[in-house]
């Protein structure tokens, strides 16, 4: 009988303890955990923006292009270079392109499905592209470098672009188009 209350005490003293110590843990363990979370989160995009980074320059010293980095993140060459019009948001324009990855795979070209149009700021096309096309005149040449989170980010285009690709534009606006 001696040990039956020696576990009941014992039981009861367990049943104070722990119960007095949950509901402190309990509403701090989520803010540290959110706090965690998003640290975490912080640190694995700086990690793969400098990485995307690293891809990049590797590939531009390869080709020996010389460009240029946007703040934006966006790299750019205008390599020919025209006194056409200028680009600006809600003109409609007809450009020829190539896309291709950073192995060279080739994605997506208008020598297979022609010249494409594009009305600048209702595209919804790669936000990359969009802030390339306002850099340039009729008549130019470019070649943009779209890291991931201005391409088509985590999830690619669910055909020929994988997920968290860098890819790369060779651009020819050819004219702009009136309606």
């Amino acid at each position: 009988m001696n040990s039956i209350l020696k576990i009941k005490a014992l039981l009861f003293l367990l049943i104070i303890v722990f119960s007095a110590c949950k509901p402190e843990d309990a509403t701090k363990q989520p803010v540290n955990n959110k706090n965690r979370v998003e640290d975490t989160l912080i640190k694995a995009n700086r990690f793969l923006l400098e990485r995307d980074k690293e891809l990049i320059d590797s590939y531009v010293k390869r080709r020996g292009w010389k460009m240029q980095t946007a703040e934006s993140g966006l790299w750019y060459d205008i390599y020919k270079k025209t006194a056409g019009q200028k680009i600006k948001a809600g003109d409609i324009i007809k450009y020829n392109y190539s896309i291709e990855l950073l192995d060279g795979t080739l994605c997506y070209s208008s020598d297979s499905t022609g010249s494409a149009q594009v009305k600048i700021g209702q595209t919804g096309k790669e936000s990359g592209l969009e802030k390339g096309f306002l850099m340039m005149r009729t008549g130019e040449k470019a070649h943009f470098i779209l890291p991931p989170h201005m391409a088509h980010g985590l999830i690619g285009d669910m055909e020929r672009i994988p997920s968290r690709s860098t890819i790369v534009y060779d651009v020819e606006v050819l004219e702009l188009i009136d309606f």
